[in-house]
């Protein structure tokens, strides 16, 4: 980790999609810094390249052009390889639909990137232990994703994204299958993930979820037309 960089550093990143002849822009020239300990949200209508920006702080895909540097990483300069290992190392993901394995416990659940990191099967389900406290179900780690409510299920998710201790936390509409007072709890949860010191990028339409954030980027028609510091909504840590 390069202590003195950002925790995303985005220049002149432009994404263009083809499909044959046919040519599709989504994103002209995104410019902006995300330092270590802020908590951002994406927002934008339905098309407004959030996505697709998501996917390329995500390193699940690669800008046509511009550079992208990942806590002190120039993702451009890596393979395929080395970009899925940066993945691993740096990045936890948090999706709107849970996606955990159903016929495996939440513990097992929680510890699966470190099987991948290669770390012994003792010290995963240790630290994915851990990391279910953290999130508040500590006691649940036997049970599977059916035995489980949606708000545990979004928990068991974000512990699986914290499992590596990574540079940035990303979530993409994490809320979306919630009810609205789990919905409330699990911003709860972000806040203070927050407060302890977590980056936190997340994409999110929904004003409600936003205000959680202490910035937020508004995207239209794949550019940055605003980009406000504000007082988040909420300090029930």
């Amino acid at each position: 980790m390069n202590e003195s960089a950002p925790a995303i550093d985005l220049r002149d990143i432009h994404k263009t999609y083809e499909n044959g002849p046919l040519k599709v822009p989504v994103l002209h020239g995104l410019t902006f810094t995300i330092e270590r300990g802020e908590y951002v949200a994406i927002m934008g209508p339905s098309g407004s390249g959030k996505s697709t920006l998501m996917n390329i702080i995500g390193c699940l895909d690669r800008p046509t052009s511009g550079t992208y540097v990942l806590d002190g990483v120039d993702v451009s300069r890596l393979d395929d390889n080395a970009l899925a290992e940066l993945r691993l190392r740096k990045l936890g993901f948090v999706f709107q639909g849970f996606n955990l394995l159903a016929r495996t416990d939440a513990l097992k659940n929680v510890a699966l990137p470190l099987f991948y990191a290669g770390v012994p099967a003792k010290r995963r389900m240790q630290r994915a232990q851990l990391a279910l406290e953290e999130v508040g179900i500590g006691d649940r780690g036997h049970h599977q994703p059916s035995q489980l409510s949606g708000g545990q299920q979004q928990r068991v998710a974000i512990a699986r994204a914290l499992i590596n201790d990574p540079a940035v936390l990303l979530a993409d509409e994490p809320t979306g299958n919630l009810d609205s007072h789990t919905s409330d709890d699990i911003m709860a949860l972000f806040r203070r993930l927050h407060a302890g010191g977590r980056t936190i990028v997340m994409v999110t339409h929904d004003p409600n979820v936003a205000r959680n954030a202490q910035r937020v980027i508004q995207l239209l028609d794949g550019l940055v037309v605003s980009d406000d510091i504000r007082q988040p909504a909420g300090h029930d840590l």
